[in-house]
């Protein structure tokens, strides 16, 4: 595991305890794409697949984590919270929850950053998909906020 992942990974299950509950590991962490994973039996419903509030969760999270990630590249402390936030549940998930967050460009933390530099306050929006074995099974929009202590 990186130096990134593990500080992800005990930053996570520090200051956000649901995240030991439900079981969430940081597979893979960089300032390009972050990967989060949380055993279904934690997370599943009457119906024996992840319940929808686990897969939000999760998905919530790896938003979370990609900014984290990012501040913690540019040496800035500040808070994170999740500002609001779309999501779409394609496919039930039957299996292990792997929920992966990409960044394709600089241009949008560059400005995020900037503001935050200006107003004490940023704002990010990132996609978040939860895969499955058999496709994308969910599809989340997550606006992020940071701002300082």
């Amino acid at each position: 595991m990186s130096e990134l992942a593990s500080l992800l990974e005990k930053t996570l299950h520090e200051e956000i305890p649901l995240t030991r509950d439900i079981g969430i590991q940081v597979v893979h962490a960089t300032t390009q794409q972050v990967q989060l994973s949380a055993p279904l039996s934690p997370n599943v419903n009457h119906k024996c697949t992840a319940f929808g509030g686990s897969l939000y969760a999760v998905a919530v999270l790896a938003g979370w984590s990609m900014v984290f990630a990012q501040l913690h590249a540019a040496g800035i402390h500040a808070h994170i919270v999740i500002q609001d936030a779309k999501i779409d549940y394609l496919l039930p998930v039957v299996e292990t929850i792997n929920a992966e967050c990409r960044v394709n460009g600089e241009a949008d933390f560059a400005h995020c950053l900037k503001l935050f530099a200006r107003k004490g306050r940023g704002r990010i929006e990132l996609p978040v998909q939860i895969i499955t074995a058999q496709g994308i099974a969910v599809q989340f929009i997550g606006n992020y906020v940071i701002h300082q202590d």
